[in-house]
């Protein structure tokens, strides 16, 4: 699932190729994902322009000079491309836009689960949760202070505080164990056995893990100035490493899945505390 620093990643891309040009033809392939209707789509898309691409949690958001927002949560499985119109189309590709320049942005999704929204801009708030959800993680508004107040309303386990979009934006299951690991924390505690030192440092891991990593993203994805994102995260320090030494300590890296979700750590370098 991509999380912040493929999205950061992503964003950075499309707005240096995308913004300021204009769509020249839009196709709407697969019309499931299309929270707004397929047609409109189809029919009003061309002839618009693209502004700087922003990111808002998990959200990719294209403005456009109409004043609307094509916005892209491509969940689980949702791609990304940038590439000559000529390039083969991937299987489930969803949404294909011929761009001024002759290059073809392309969307596609293996599991269909992604949501594609075209809506005005003053209407963000149409958008399902997106008034009730926290602030993105890296909203300069988000301080630490601010971290420290919100995380104290959850009871929880940490890593399960840390991948509600109602706490915070942006944080999914792999940069969970990253950041858990980076900041000694076991995954499993309960927020209410952390003291609020414990949360500073969590705040503080979870800005180095996303300025870490992005540029490592970033490198991976681009290739000759081409967009065409697979997902990697073979740069990663703990997640997915069950059975692999810990490389802060040695430790075998623990792994356990539960309700469909891996969880990675350190059972040397993130103990659990006492009752």
């Amino acid at each position: 699932m991509p999380e912040i620093p493929e999205l950061e990643a992503i964003r950075s891309y499309f707005t240096g190729q995308i913004a300021g040009k204009s769509i020249a033809s839009a196709e709407a392939r697969i019309p499931f994902v299309f929270r707004t209707p397929a047609q409109e789509i189809r029919e009003t898309l061309a002839g618009d322009t693209f502004g700087p691409v922003q990111r808002h949690g998990k959200f990719l958001l294209f403005p456009l000079a109409s004043e609307r927002v094509l916005a892209i949560n491509p969940m689980l499985t949702g791609r990304f491309q940038y590439v000559d119109p000529a390039t083969r189309l991937r299987a489930k590709t969803c949404l294909v836009l011929g761009i001024e320049g002759g290059r073809s942005f392309r969307y596609s999704d293996e599991r269909v689960m992604g949501k594609v929204y075209l809506v005005p801009l003053a209407q963000m708030a149409s958008v399902p949760n997106w008034a009730t959800n926290g602030p993105d993680l890296l909203d300069p508004a988000l301080t630490e202070n601010e971290w420290v107040a919100r995380t104290k309303k959850y009871r929880g386990q940490i890593k399960s505080v840390l991948t509600n979009a109602e706490f915070v934006q942006g944080i999914g299951n792999a940069y969970s164990d990253e950041i858990l690991w980076e900041a000694r924390i076991n995954p499993y505690i309960p927020r209410t056995r952390l003291t609020e030192d414990d949360l500073r440092t969590l705040y503080r891991a979870a800005l180095a893990v996303m300025a870490w990593a992005t540029p490592l993203v970033a490198g991976a994805m681009v290739k000759d100035g081409v967009l065409d994102y697979e997902e990697r995260r073979d740069f990663m320090r703990v997640h997915r490493l069950g059975g692999k030494p810990c490389p802060r300590c040695g430790t075998t890296i623990s792994e356990i899945t539960a309700n469909q979700r891996i969880t990675s750590f350190c059972r040397a370098c993130q103990p659990e505390m006492p009752a």
